[in-house]
């Protein structure tokens, strides 16, 4: 026997099978009108108080009642206020993030990797995407703080002095992937210049002397920092960074494939491109095939970024693989020290630059260059 049919009350299961015949009287005086704490505590025979508590999930509250509680609040469909509860708190438990391109492969993995540790201590997250225009990102955040969420993770769309603002009003902001310059305060990223140098290295170590690069966006700090990378490896080899094998891009899947183009026309072309992230080695590979330029045997490939489609390519791409998880990982985990200092992670100190390690995979699409067409 149950603790309710012990007291004399109905159990919830005939309640429920009342429902299917219709509406039980309490039921139908709530249905008309907006449900409170007081609807569930008449309904599970409990206080207004000890919902709120449940609600809260706070100590105090046996489990049998909690166990009642909840079910009243199932069989009533209640949901609670959480701007009434956000006041009370002054919390929203919610969380604002801003990257340039949802459809990017990147973004949504670090995005699920933020989404996966702010579930566990308790936050939702309003996604939003700037397109790469600035003027669109600061709608976007002026959004963010006007429903007040706690804090914001951004993907900026430059790394100019734009966010000083945001900065210096002290809201809690981190920054992943890109950051303003000179900005060490609060933001996790790839290491780009070593992950950019291993790659280009790589293709040195095959042979290659004719080596060019499709450059991501060189007002971002990743897009810089992968052009150093390149450069210090070349550098450090005695091969020039010749003008014509330098092509500018934007991180999107077109200017990979305009420069693919005008790279593989060249009388001269080169003999290994390093591509600075996943969609414009996508353009890239569609220029090599449109040309009918054979990869790795006239031409090596090797993009930034590493996703389920790289290994299944043909040939299969050889890559630089980036910590996505682990980014929106670190970066929510930096974001809650600065909600909370006392409860901040060691490891991920709120006011610092965390720089992620980079792993080169080697698959199919690099190899020795060709042999010249001529003796010499």
């Amino acid at each position: 026997m149950s603790s309710r049919e012990k007291r004399g009350q109905a159990p919830f299961s005939g309640t429920k099978r009342r429902r299917k015949r219709g509406l039980s009287p309490f039921l139908a005086t709530t249905s008309a009108r907006p449900l409170t704490m007081v609807d569930v505590a008449r309904l599970a025979g409990v206080s207004p108080a000890t919902v709120s508590a449940v609600v809260n999930d706070k100590d105090g509250v046996s489990e049998e009642r909690r166990a009642r509680v909840r079910e009243a609040m199932a069989a009533l469909d209640y949901h609670p206020d959480q701007i009434a509860r956000s006041l009370k708190i002054g919390r929203t438990q919610v969380i604002g993030m801003v990257v340039p391109d949802i459809s990017n492969q990147f973004f949504l993995e670090v995005v699920h990797g933020i989404e996966t540790e702010a579930l566990q201590h308790g936050y939702s997250l309003i996604l939003c995407n700037s397109g790469g225009s600035t003027e669109r990102e600061q709608t976007q955040l002026s959004t963010l703080f006007s429903r007040r969420v706690d804090g914001a993770i951004l993907a900026c769309t430059d790394s100019s002095s734009a966010y000083d603002g945001l900065i210096r009003r002290r809201f809690p902001l981190v920054f992943i992937d890109r950051v303003p310059v000179g900005f060490t305060r609060g933001a996790v990223v790839s290491n780009n210049v070593q992950g950019a140098y291993d790659a280009t290295r790589h293709l040195i170590d095959l042979g290659h002397t004719r080596v060019a690069i499709v450059a991501g966006d060189l007002r971002l700090s990743s897009g810089v920092d992968r052009v150093e990378g390149f450069r210090k490896a070349m550098q450090e080899a005695h091969l020039p960074v010749r003008e014509e094998y330098f092509r500018r891009g934007d991180f999107q899947l077109d200017s990979g494939y305009r420069g693919g183009q005008e790279l593989l026309r060249l009388a001269e072309p080169p003999t290994a491109i390093l591509s600075c992230n996943n969609k414009m080695t996508l353009g890239l590979m569609r220029a090599a095939g449109e040309l009918r330029v054979p990869c790795p045997g006239r031409v090596s490939v090797l993009g930034f970024d590493d996703f389920e489609w790289a290994a299944s390519f043909s040939p299969r791409l050889t890559t630089v693989a980036q910590p996505t998880h682990e980014i929106g990982r670190r970066a929510m985990k930096m974001l809650l020290g600065k909600l909370n200092p006392a409860s901040a992670d060691p490891d991920t100190p709120p006011d610092s630059l965390i720089v992620l390690d980079t792993e080169l995979r080697i698959r199919e699409s690099t190899a020795p260059p060709p042999a010249p067409r001529y003796p010499t």
